[in-house]
C-alpha cells in the first residue's frame, strides 16, 4: 500500500499515512484529499475542500488576467540623428504608446558631444512636442553619465478626448487656413 504525507487544511502535517487512511481522514472532515507533490518521496497530500479551491484559482487567474501589464520599450538617439531617422523613431514611440507602452527615451552622447547637453534637451522637447495627443510625460529628462533619459506614458482614453484639437471655425466655413491671402496693390498675386 501506497503512503502518503498528509497535511490538513489548516497547514499543519499529519504525518505520513497509507492512502486508504489518509482517505478516510478527509471523509471524516466531510473534505477532499488532493494530491500536491506527486513527485516527492512520500507523495504529498493535502486535505481541502476541492471546489472552493478550484473557485479560488480561477479568481486569482481572472485576476492576473483583469491587471493592465505595463511593458517598457526604450528608444535611443543621438544629437547627430538626421530628420527620416527621428520621423521613423517618433512613429515607433506613438505605435507603442497607442499599444499602452511605456517608452523610456535616451540620448547618448559620445566622446565630446556631451558639452553639448542642450542639443539632446531640444531634441527631448521635439519628441514631447510630437507625441503631444498620445502620451506625456511620466519622468522629465535626467542626466545618467553620458546620457539623458525622460520616461513617457500613454495618456488616458480621457486624457486622449481631451486633447484631440477641435476644428477651427475657419475650417468648418470652408476656408482653407493655409491659403494666401490676396494683396489688393499686387492684383491678386499672394504675398
Amino acid at each position: 500500500m501506497k503512503e502518503v504525507l498528509v497535511i490538513d487544511e489548516n497547514g499543519q502535517k499529519l504525518g505520513v499515512m497509507p492512502t486508504s487512511q489518509a482517505i478516510a481522514e478527509a471523509r471524516r472532515r466531510g473534505l477532499d484529499l488532493v494530491e500536491v507533490a506527486p513527485h516527492n518521496n512520500p507523495v504529498v497530500c493535502k486535505i481541502l475542500d476541492y471546489g472552493k479551491f478550484l473557485y479560488r484559482r480561477e479568481k486569482r487567474e481572472r485576476k492576473l488576467w483583469r491587471q493592465k501589464i505595463h511593458r517598457i520599450k526604450e528608444m535611443r538617439f543621438t544629437t547627430q540623428i538626421e530628420e527620416h531617422d527621428l520621423a521613423t523613431k517618433l512613429r515607433h514611440i506613438k505605435r507603442f504608446l497607442e499599444h499602452d507602452s511605456k517608452v523610456k527615451v535616451t540620448v547618448i552622447f559620445r566622446g565630446r558631444e556631451i558639452v553639448h547637453m542642450d542639443r539632446g534637451r531640444e531634441l527631448l522637447n521635439r519628441i514631447v512636442k510630437e507625441i503631444h495627443g498620445v502620451g506625456k510625460v511620466d519622468q522629465p529628462a535626467k542626466e545618467r553619465g553620458k546620457s539623458l533619459q525622460m520616461v513617457l506614458v500613454p495618456l488616458s482614453s480621457n486624457e486622449r478626448k481631451a486633447s484631440t484639437p477641435q476644428q477651427s471655425s475657419q475650417q468648418v466655413k470652408g476656408v482653407n487656413p493655409n491659403a494666401q491671402e490676396e494683396d489688393p496693390q499686387r492684383h491678386g498675386q499672394a504675398i
